[in-house]
């Protein structure tokens, strides 16, 4: 077999866990784990919602042979240089999971690869593209002339549901919560406060609950704890939180230990596939988590409370780059959260998937006791926490996405050998 590059583009932290992770998984399953055959490479865009930890989540996987961050993305682009200076071969292939669609287009050209674009709503530069695997039917183009170039996948964040062998959940003797406040400041603000004083109320009325919080790779324990502050986390008095402490001991898991007694058991493995099949329900915020745990077929509650609209900037494209503006970005963040307050419609994607909300998604002026009697209800009631899980099988679709994905990419190779 030639020697080939394949190159990953990619850029935001979603992106980079939810889809290059089993892309990458795949491409090794169906092409081999020879280095000196097939070396894939992962180059990453600027993201408004990049957390900066980006390169050491994909250096973390072991089928990637090299990585480059998105602060020298521009000079590669324009010349064609890496900052290492690495060495292409002669053959090779660009896949996209993530920014520009015209990214690939000016870098396969520069470098003489063929080019294949996941496109999940939308796709563009038909006739500059060689191959596009597509989420779903409504992506393809309605004219004839590029649709030999087309193939429809599915979702590449259905693909968790697989590696749990279709959710094995809990022992029907064990009560856990998990809590997935976010990773980013903008949700970790609100969302920490808000989930750990549920949980307190949850607590109180069974105490036998465990609480588990997987935490984000981009995220570290201190940074996290920070949040549960209300010295350091003033956004935390609009939901009467008294604060909670870090607890790490050797040998010990770290814990989240708050002001009324409430332990948290903090994970640091990522994904946490395994510990999220165990929970009876979870908290969230909106993102790719509810992606992950509608995969695994979890029920949960989306919560996205807007005490401090301008805390929540995390937002894509042009509205997080105006949000975020020095001086004016907080009038822009307002502005922009109060419209899209107006207009919302499914966050969740479980519910986008199914096209009607399968699991609450709760926005406003949350209060913790509120929602805690919401997660007792569901609780107290098996078969309504049954019946969700059902539709979250039903909406996740198939799983094989990515080794789709994987066979278009070997086909683009086999072609240009």
């Amino acid at each position: 077999m030639t020697p080939v590059d394949i190159l990953i583009l990619s850029n935001g932290p979603g992106e980079v866990t939810t889809w290059v992770r089993p892309v990458v998984k795949a491409l090794r399953r169906l092409l081999g784990d020879d280095r000196e055959h097939v070396r894939i490479s992962v180059v990453l865009s600027p993201c408004p919602n990049a957390s900066g930890k980006e390169v050491d989540i994909a250096r973390s996987y072991p089928e990637v042979d090299r990585v480059q961050g998105a602060e020298h993305f521009f000079p590669f682009l324009l010349r064609g240089k890496t900052a290492e200076n690495w060495d292409w071969r002669s053959k090779g292939v660009v896949v996209f999971l993530g920014g520009d669609q015209f990214f690939p287009v000016v870098i396969g050209k520069r470098l003489g690869y063929k080019t294949v674009v996941y496109a999940e709503w939308d796709a563009r530069w038909h006739n500059l593209i060689d191959r596009f695997g597509v989420m779903k039917p409504e992506v393809m183009p309605k004219s004839s002339k590029y649709a030999n170039k087309f193939t429809v996948v599915g979702d590449l964040m259905a693909e968790a549901g697989a590696i749990i062998n279709d959710n094995q959940n809990q022992d029907a003797d064990s009560l856990i919560i998990g809590l997935l406040p976010g990773s980013k400041a903008a949700k970790l603000a609100q969302g920490v406060p808000l989930i750990l004083a549920i949980a307190e109320y949850v607590h109180a009325q069974k105490p036998e609950t465990k609480f588990v919080l997987p935490v984000a790779p981009t995220l570290d324990l201190e940074t996290l704890a920070s949040f549960a502050d209300p010295k350091q986390n003033p956004v935390a008095e609009y939901f009467d939180f008294k604060g909670a402490s870090l607890i790490s001991e050797s040998n010990q898991l770290p814990i989240l230990k708050t002001s009324k007694g409430l332990c948290v058991e903090l994970y640091k493995q990522n994904p946490a596939y395994d510990l999220l099949s165990q929970c009876s329900i979870c908290l969230t915020t909106v993102g790719a988590n509810t992606a992950e745990l509608g995969s695994l077929a979890v029920p949960m509650i989306v919560l996205l409370p807007t005490q401090q609209l301008d805390a929540m900037r995390s937002w894509d494209g042009l509205l997080g780059i105006l949000a975020n503006l020095p001086g004016v970005g907080s009038s822009f963040a307002k502005l922009i959260n109060w419209w899209f307050l107006r207009k919302k419609g499914l966050l969740a994607w479980p519910n986008i998937w199914a096209q009607q909300e399968i699991v609450p998604e709760l926005v406003g002026k949350l209060q913790p006791q509120e929602v805690a009697n919401m997660v007792l209800d569901y609780l107290d009631k098996p078969e309504k926490l049954e019946e969700v899980r059902s539709k979250l099988r039903n909406a996740r679709g198939q799983a094989g996405a990515t080794d789709k994905l994987a066979k278009i990419v070997e086909g683009v190779l086999n072609a240009d050998l």
